[in-house]
């Protein structure tokens, strides 16, 4: 009798030892989207956090640099264009205007190259200051921790809505049909954003105000226009004015990490 009490004690206490050792021990599901619904913990150290929004932001804003050097490429390209316009010399369509048109998703009139074309164009083909960009990529990925980011280099939350596409979202509202973006690189990411901002028409209030500035011949890419630019993103998200002053108060406190590039 006594030989099977410890024996029956010491299954117990295996068994006992298992579960809290699998219990307490299991990783977090990393294949569900992360949610603001998580376990309080304890705080990290402001050295941390600085460094990791360091790392953050290095790793995105060589990207940045590229497609803003790409658009004052294009840029200069459209002035030559502008310029033979206005000087008579353009006797047909130029393949970089062609290129350009199909780019940026604005046809050439039947007739050619006109004045309003050019100045659609010239407002639509302009730089964005890496703070607006930044900021975003952290605003939309939660500082690159979401699974979109990680499983897709979707930083900007873009959404496609071919079967396939992307991602799909698992709370995605019965009856939708979109997905989120999936990119092969940061880098893509970072250049179909620039896109979407510089042609959608529901951000072309953002574009009405880069214009604006550059006429009064602000700083395009300072901290200054970032701020004055997130007033033309309130279709971004459905959280409208919420959503710039949260962009907003972002680009104000990570100051010390802009560059004018």
């Amino acid at each position: 009798m006594k030989k099977k009490i410890i024996m029956t004690l010491a299954i117990l206490s295996f068994w006992a030892v298992y579960y809290f050792q699998n219990h307490y021990n299991q990783q977090p599901d990393t294949s569900k989207e992360q949610t603001t619904e998580s376990v309080p913990k304890a705080p990290v150290p402001v050295d941390d956090v600085q460094l990791k929004k360091q790392k953050f932001f290095d790793a995105l804003r060589p990207g940045v640099i590229k497609e803003n050097d790409r658009v004052v490429k294009e840029r200069h390209d459209l002035l030559d264009i502008k310029k033979q316009f206005e000087d008579g010399d353009l006797t047909s369509v130029p393949s970089k205007a062609k290129k350009l048109a199909e780019d940026y998703e604005l046809d050439i009139p039947e007739t050619g190259i006109n004045e309003a074309w050019l100045d659609t164009m010239l407002n639509r083909v302009n730089v964005l200051p890496q703070a607006l960009v930044l900021t975003q990529a952290a605003n939309e990925s939660a500082w690159g921790t979401s699974r979109f980011a990680q499983e897709g280099n979707n930083f900007f939350g873009q959404w496609c809505y071919v079967d396939g596409c992307g991602l799909v979202p698992l709370h995605r509202v019965e009856g939708a049909t979109h997905e989120v973006a999936k990119f092969d690189s940061p880098q893509e990411s970072i250049h179909a954003y620039f896109m979407n901002v510089n042609r959608n028409n529901a951000y072309k209030e953002l574009r009405d105000i880069r214009a604006k500035l550059s006429g009064n011949e602000q700083d395009l890419k300072s901290e200054a226009t970032a701020l004055e630019l997130t007033n033309g993103l309130l279709s971004y998200s459905e959280r409208g004015q919420d959503y710039v002053d949260d962009l907003q108060s972002m680009i104000k406190h990570n100051s010390e990490f802009w560059t004018d590039k």
